[in-house]
């Protein structure tokens, strides 16, 4: 006789069961947006967004974004990504700018309106102001015949799509769409401006992005740190020199302090017998270590270290100073 699940747990699949079936509904209908997004960019939306990059890399100022409701809170994050990848930028209300933040607004700068229907009643001041100053506008929207769509220098006009929301109502599709532009926006701005890992990291100093991008020469090991031997050392010193600075290799450096090999615990391992300590560092280092420069990032220091399947690299550059970067050092630093 068949068991019969409990009500409950069958309700609880149904549930299950609708709530993924939305989800992937949603899901396929931005998607689709976003497509129809990409279709455009191939056409005439194409040429007004070279336009609108144009127009705000040669400003001279800042880009002050701007929007209303949902619009808004896209308008901060494109606002984000743009401050963040060199394109001075920030955000501003559009209400709290009839009430005198239009002040923060100048003639150098450029401004950026974000609106669906073109038509958001508290984006006029702004955009009245923007005309008066002669301060550049370019528009977000999908109406390329609204008052903001015609007061724009350069209209990036999006195409008409239904929304995700069942009832059609709550912006959905829209906004996702906003954002990717906007996006699209501050890649073509980083790269028109040349913007490189280094400058990203001035503006990203903390976090897992700080630390990928830091340079090899601020988390390397130089000096007293070092686990650096001379050639003609004998492998008792060396490996109280090993132990003493717990990284598990040391270098080994010529008489003008050049490096020219490395011990590691490998190389240990493969020698290991009674007269080991009789011998001199020649005898047991792997010559030609894998090196790295002080001026790398961290992160290739650390691809690097997973290619070769080691835990240390040393620093070589121009001078007789050997540094060592070693995998626990990225551990802290939140690379790995």
């Amino acid at each position: 006789m068949a068991v019969q699940q409990p009500f409950g747990a069958l309700a609880q699949g149904r549930s299950l069961a609708a709530s993924v079936d939305s989800a992937l509904r949603t899901v396929d209908v931005e998607v689709a947006g976003v497509a129809r997004l990409r279709k455009s960019l191939e056409g005439a939306l194409g040429q007004s967004f070279a336009e609108a990059v144009d127009l705000i890399g040669d400003a001279p100022g800042r880009t002050i974004v701007t929007g209303m409701g949902k619009s808004g809170h896209i308008a901060r994050k494109i606002a984000a990504t743009l401050a963040s990848t060199g394109t001075p930028a920030f955000f501003v209300h559009p209400a709290e700018a009839s009430h005198g933040d239009l002040g923060m607004i100048t003639t150098k700068d450029v401004v950026l309106a974000l609106s669906w229907s073109g038509e958001t009643a508290e984006l006029r001041d702004l955009v009245n102001y923007a005309g008066r100053f002669r301060v550049p506008l370019v528009a977000i929207t999908s109406n390329g015949r609204s008052a903001l769509g015609k007061a724009a220098n350069v209209a990036l006009v999006l195409p008409t799509v239904s929304e995700a929301c069942p009832h059609g109502l709550a912006p959905t599709t829209s906004t996702l769409m906003q954002l990717a532009l906007g996006d699209a926006l501050s890649v073509a701005l980083l790269e028109r401006r040349r913007f490189t890992p280094l400058e990203f990291k001035r503006f990203h100093p903390g976090g897992k992005l700080g630390g990928v991008l830091t340079l090899v020469r601020d988390v390397m090991r130089s000096g007293e740190a070092a686990p650096v031997v001379r050639t003609g050392t004998g492998m008792a010193d060396a490996l109280i020199m090993m132990s003493a600075k717990s990284l598990g290799c040391v270098a080994v450096a010529d008489a003008s302090g050049g490096l020219i090999g490395v011990i590691t615990d490998g190389d240990l391992r493969r020698h290991m017998g009674p007269q080991l300590t009789d011998m001199t560092v020649d005898a047991v280092m792997t010559r030609a270590p894998q090196t790295i420069s002080g001026e790398e990032l961290a992160a290739t220091a650390l691809s690097e270290m997973q290619a070769n399947v080691i835990s240390a690299l040393f620093v070589v550059d121009q001078g007789p100073e050997i540094g060592v970067v070693h995998m626990h050092d990225l551990v802290k630093l939140g690379v790995a």
